[in-house]
């Protein structure tokens, strides 16, 4: 299987893999994401920031790289409405490996519309799968959702998110986020940030060329609690594409 990289040069800094207290900030009016910035010191790289995340991906200029190690097991769902996003928690042990080093599955998390573009198109939506390495060091991968086949996994989760904001652990259900990436699993590789404040860099994304499925239902179920989570893609700046 041939997997290509878009890499971009960064000097990595710690990040967090948590989200801020609800109401600091959000997506739309004076907290929304040109606005971040003015909101909390912390977040000055939201405006500052020359590697920030998300972006639209040139898939014109490709390299081969070796596929990504997956090592998932199930865990107890936990589904968590932040505030901002319907985010589901993971019990420590399920890795992946990219470039021989390992990173650890922490949680995974929707967008809609999709925060990634390939080539200037949006997608319906997006899931976010968070994992920080030993050193500190996050690895995201990004997983595009289009409007297709009502999706079995997603329908084992959506019927457990609380519409209030709050943490739902469910009793006697278990999940395994190994049935989120596409069968096709080419991908691009580019250095970055997070997507939400203080948007901090050093972020290693992933992201998948192939989409996935979901049903229309199923997108306006998140919908019906997040019509618009997403922040815009951000400029690509000196970051190179080899």
């Amino acid at each position: 299987m041939i997997i290509f990289i878009v890499t971009v040069l960064i000097i990595p800094v710690a990040c967090s893999t948590t989200q801020p207290e609800t109401g600091e900030w959000g997506y739309r009016g004076e907290i929304g994401p040109e606005n971040w910035a003015a909101l909390n010191e912390e977040f000055a790289l939201c405006e500052t920031g020359l590697q920030q995340s998300p972006v639209n991906i040139d898939t014109e200029a490709l390299t081969p790289k070796p596929k990504i190690e997956f090592s998932y097991d199930y865990t107890p769902l936990r589904v968590v409405n932040t505030g901002n996003t319907i985010q589901i928690e993971y019990e420590p042990g399920s890795t992946i490996k990219v470039d021989n080093k390992q990173y650890e599955l922490k949680q995974f998390h929707f967008h809609t519309p999709s925060e990634h573009q390939l080539n200037g198109k949006t997608y319906p939506m997006e899931v976010h799968l968070v994992h920080q390495s030993s050193d500190g060091e996050l690895a995201v991968i990004g997983i595009l959702i289009e409007e297709g086949t009502e999706n079995r996994f997603i329908s084992s989760l959506w019927p457990h998110v609380p519409e209030e904001t709050r943490e739902n652990p469910v009793s006697g259900v278990a999940i395994n986020a190994s049935a989120l990436p596409p069968e096709n699993q080419v991908y691009y590789n580019y250095k970055g940030s997070l997507t939400t404040p203080p948007c901090s860099e050093g972020v290693n994304w992933i992201v998948f060329e192939k989409p996935i499925e979901v049903s229309d239902e199923q997108i306006k179920q998140f919908q019906s609690l997040y019509n618009e989570n997403a922040r815009p893609v951000q400029p690509v700046n000196d970051r190179q594409v080899i």
